[in-house]
């Protein structure tokens, strides 16, 4: 019934979801007197329900209450639970007025008939069967077959070079990620007889470890802005994020089962807090989530051990913290795990292989060109990587480098394909991340000057001349082109997400609109601020597009060119470690330098 001198269409919604539910409704007129309308009610012989709407403004908080005193009055109040829904209502403010239960205006006829159906509780999913989330194989149906004959050749050849250079070639991080799967297979089996087993084979992994990170397996301390999660505090936390899942409402995926998937990016430093900005996102409609490590952790020798938090960039890849967030992920959500930039790859992809990830991250190029890891080193530790994705099923996504360093696009997109043909030829799934940023190679050559579509038009159209491959905007869509302001933040990335999918890719990834700015722990209110706008903007285009000028094909076609003269350089040159250090892939130049993390730590094969 409303309590409303003129609107009902809410209570006409719910009406029709309850009536189609099977459920016995009755609609009252919204000019009704309070009087008249408990004489109607105290009428019904079986009244389990009494939904009241009212838009709060001036006096109505005064008519709600005076409402429930009449309904208390007359005995209505102890056989029928009341709620109230509308403009400016809250669970707080209902509760204060005496309701059982208060809808904001937001609340979907779903969610109010599953107050009904589940015995008014709150928010339960009554039609959770009519929710469905099936993981999605990014790359099902992609030849990666190569267009250009030329192009191919060019690639194939850089393959020979780079397989031929690392065949006899390994590391510390292989070393320790063999060892570690050893340990773990050993754990899993739990037989007492693998003790000493264990306790052998770990001294051999912390005998490739940095010392701080050693120490900790031996009792000492952590490293610095780090510490132990205790027990107690992950039993008590168990028990509540169960309680809230219980209290979510499961909402249909934001694009529902059309591309692009959508990843949020979880990276707190607290496992338990990435698992709450885990459940609240799926709720909203998020596909899958991304675990991002710190920085800092990829130029240590060795990962650390045990549920842990850290006060940093990232929430640190230990495998119990990756199990804890595993277990309480959603099953039709996608799950990757970063492991491209640094000296503990392969381990990162073991655990993402023995943790059940969907999807994993590498790239030499970015890692060794933009993140201080040793070309040479960190390009023996991606072929192990992904061979290890390929031994797992896990695709991996290849990130485009374009962003902060200043690599030129085309410098970036060739690091990309000749990541997609090495992946290929060992016989793994890449995914190829073209990034939509506002980079200082585009501010410098003016790209963008008119607007943000067409450029990033053209490099969706240069991949897609060039390989039938699958492509995923990320990360994140809208990269620099965010302020410290929310609501601009919000619908520059929502934007960047409907152009994305006008240009028909696989995947996408959104930040919280304060990600860049936080100077701290990011919080859910900025977290749902994307996701609402990219909610509301595909609201409104629906299936219409946003499309590119002319100028899209031109810069295409240009980007074409140029990566086809960065490879023949880069083949030239017959060496693929000197074209990282000469700048063939980018280089002082652009701002970016090779590291050093790691440097001489490779050695041949025993």
């Amino acid at each position: 019934m409303p309590l409303d001198p003129v609107h009902d269409l809410g209570l006409r919604l719910i009406k029709k979801a309850l009536d189609e539910a099977g459920h016995k409704t009755i609609l009252l007129p919204p000019d009704l007197s309070l009087d008249e309308i408990l004489k109607r009610a105290a009428e019904q012989k079986h009244l389990d329900y009494i939904l009241v709407s009212r838009t709060i403004g001036y006096g109505a908080a005064e008519i709600l209450a005076r409402f429930m005193d009449l309904a208390e009055a007359t005995g209505l109040r102890k056989k029928t639970k009341i709620a109230v829904g509308g403009m400016g209502i809250d669970v707080k403010l209902a509760a204060e007025l005496g309701f059982d239960a208060g809808f904001p205006s937001t609340t979907t006829p779903d969610q109010a008939l599953s107050y009904i159906e589940n015995r008014g509780r709150l928010f339960q999913n009554s039609r959770q069967t009519r929710i469905i989330r099936n993981k999605t194989d990014l790359t099902k149906g992609f030849s990666y077959k190569f267009h250009q004959d030329r192009t191919q050749q060019l690639l194939e050849d850089i393959a020979d070079q780079i397989l031929s250079w690392a065949k006899n070639k390994t590391s510390p991080g292989i070393e320790r990620a063999r060892i570690k799967e050893e340990i773990l297979l050993c754990e899993k089996k739990g037989r007492s007889s693998d003790s000493s087993k264990i306790k052998h084979l770990r001294t051999r992994y912390l005998d490739l470890c940095d010392p701080e990170i050693a120490h900790s397996y031996l009792g000492q301390n952590l490293p610095s802005r780090t510490w132990k999660i205790p027990a107690q505090r992950v039993k008590n936390f168990q028990r509540h994020i169960r309680k809230l899942c219980s209290q979510l409402t499961l909402r249909n995926p934001i694009f529902l089962s059309q591309n692009p998937r959508l990843f949020v990016q979880i990276g707190s430093g607290s496992p338990l807090m990435d698992i709450v900005h885990m459940k609240i996102c799926e709720a909203w409609g998020a596909d899958g989530v991304i675990t991002i490590c710190p920085s800092s952790s990829a130029r240590h020798e060795g990962l650390l051990n045990g549920l842990l938090n850290h006060e940093g960039d990232g929430t640190l890849l230990t495998f119990q913290n990756l199990l804890l967030i595993k277990k309480f992920m959603a099953k039709g959500t996608l799950w990757g795990i970063r492991a491209h930039r640094g000296l503990n790859s392969p381990e990162a992809v073991l655990y993402a292989g023995l943790a059940k990830a969907d999807l994993t991250k590498l790239n030499f190029f970015y890692g060794s060109l933009g993140a201080g890891t040793d070309p040479a080193r960190l390009v023996v530790d991606t072929l192990e990587s992904i061979r290890l994705s390929a031994k797992f099923g896990i695709p991996f996504d290849v990130p485009s480098n374009d962003e902060l360093g200043g690599i030129p696009t085309p410098m970036s997109f060739a690091g990309l394909l000749v990541m997609t043909k090495v992946a290929l030829r060992l016989g793994a799934k890449p995914i190829l991340k073209p990034l939509f940023c506002y980079s200082p190679w585009i501010i410098l050559n003016e790209y963008m000057l008119d607007n943000y579509v067409d450029f990033n038009a053209a490099k969706i159209k240069a991949l897609r001349a060039i390989v039938d491959a699958p492509l995923w905007v990320g990360e994140p869509a809208g990269f620099m082109t965010h302020t410290e302001d929310r609501i601009q933040s919000a619908v520059t990335t929502a934007l960047h997400i409907e152009l994305a999918r006008s240009l028909a890719v696989q995947a996408v990834t959104i930040a919280s609109t304060d990600e860049a700015y936080s100077r701290g722990v990011i919080n859910l209110n900025p977290r749902l601020d994307s996701m609402k706008a990219v909610e509301a903007t595909h609201r409104f285009l629906g299936q219409n597009q946003i499309s590119p000028s002319p100028k899209a094909d031109i810069w295409a076609e240009y980007l074409i060119s140029k990566i086809d003269e960065i490879l023949s350089s880069a083949r030239e040159r017959k060496d693929f470690i000197r074209c990282l250090h000469e700048g063939i892939f980018g280089g002082p130049n652009e701002g970016v330098y090779p590291g050093r993390a790691g440097r001489n730590t490779i050695r041949e094969k025993a």
